[in-house]
């Protein structure tokens, strides 16, 4: 029950701009853990396996920044492919899959590699969590990630930032992690060749959408107050990470996974107060009043 597989990642720490920022690449293959079968199922996977074991193989490349100043917000970005071998064992193998992301490195088309997979499917997205609001900033973030959703179907944006409002939500607090952006998983239509390209626009918009506002606000001023509540957004990020997110719960049920690459998106420095509530009508209360109720940023 043993994974295999490899990857890199990348990480800076106490950099001027950035307080912790990494890039995760991997490929994972082996047999699916009984907890991750249950995950999948649960979300509605019909999953058959062979002998009690299920082949798989997942590979994927994801980012999280944590900006120092509090006025530049958080990033976080994830696109990855999953595919599982069902139990007429008619399905790619798992060594094919790691050949495919190795075939990728050497920049050769590897999509040919897909073909016959009948359980396959991609997901993925592109989230900001501000501190404090911004809507130019917001506009921004969020027409961005429409234009690249657009190229393809004009239902994907709006569907994707619902599913994202929805995917980032902190039960135990009623708000979301952040403001949002695009979520999608388990897509598997129309057509393989049309899901990745269409994961290749939202890839390719991660750097426009966002490196605009960094340059915008890496150079504001802060007082140690608003740090402060930088540090207090930050461990409402570590709640939803290590309650809730998929990505987080998969890699930690996957027998022989790195544990430093799956925590890589966690922040250095968080903070957790007793009963704090910030004053009415501040900017502190206003960020929680849009992540307690979504806005629509754009049309």
């Amino acid at each position: 029950m043993l994974a295999g597989g490899g990857g890199i990642s990348c990480v800076l720490q106490d950099g001027e701009v950035f307080e912790k920022a990494g890039v995760n690449v991997s490929v994972v293959f082996g047999q699916l853990s009984e907890d991750a079968a249950r995950q999948m199922r649960s979300r509605g996977k019909s999953l058959k396996a062979k002998d009690g074991k299920l082949p798989f193989c997942a590979m994927g490349v994801s980012s999280v920044i944590h900006p120092k100043n509090p006025h530049v917000p958080t990033m976080h970005f994830n696109y990855r492919y999953f595919e599982i071998e069902e139990a007429d064992g008619k399905n790619s193998n798992p060594v094919k899959c790691y050949e495919m992301y190795d075939s990728t490195r050497r920049k050769r088309d590897h999509m040919a590699q897909l073909k016959g997979t009948k359980q396959w499917w991609f997901g993925g997205g592109t989230d900001l969590t501000p501190t404090y609001l911004n809507e130019e900033d917001a506009v921004h973030f969020h027409k961005t990630l429409k234009e690249a959703c657009d190229k393809h179907d004009l239902k994907l944006y709006p569907k994707y930032k619902k599913w994202c409002d929805d995917y980032f939500f902190i039960k135990h607090r009623g708000e979301r992690r952040g403001i949002g952006g695009i979520f999608f998983d388990d897509v598997d239509s129309p057509s393989k060749e049309e899901v990745f390209q269409f994961v290749k626009s939202c890839a390719k918009a991660v750097v426009p959408c966002y490196i605009p506002i960094v340059k915008r606000h890496c150079h504001d001023s802060f007082t140690p107050e608003e740090k402060l509540w930088q540090q207090l957004r930050r461990g409402r990020y570590v709640e939803f990470n290590l309650v809730y997110d998929r990505g987080t719960k998969f890699g930690l049920l996957t027998p022989g996974s790195r544990i430093e690459s799956i925590l890589m998106s966690l922040p250095l420095t968080a903070r957790w107060e007793y009963m704090h509530t910030p004053p009415e009508s501040s900017k502190e209360a206003e960020i929680l009043e849009v992540l307690r109720n979504p806005k629509d940023w754009v049309r």
